[in-house]
């Protein structure tokens, strides 16, 4: 991988949302889901809520690596919290 130039914050930002997706397919396997409306403004399936997260957090990780001096690390730990908080009040 290091044609790649990974660092090690993008390898666990990565590793992370290959994870979220195994577990989140087998939890859907064995525990299908009903939409439900939370704080959203659309009712919105476990699957919606992921991509939802998943997409935002991209956006998170974007807006520190361009517009701030602060540590990526900051921007993976916002993003895990933001996506904690969607998939469960979402």
């Amino acid at each position: 991988m290091n044609w790649m130039a990974w660092t090690l914050p993008t390898a666990v930002f990565f590793s992370t949302i290959g994870s979220i997706l195994v577990i989140m397919t087998i939890f859907e396997i064995k525990r299908p889901c009903t939409e439900r409306k939370g704080f959203l403004p659309i009712p919105t399936t476990r699957g919606d809520r992921l991509f939802i997260g998943l997409l935002s957090s991209a956006f998170i990780h974007l807006i520190v690596i361009g517009f701030t001096p602060l540590s990526i690390w900051i921007a993976l730990t916002c993003s895990i919290l933001w996506l904690l908080t969607l998939l469960k009040w979402g």
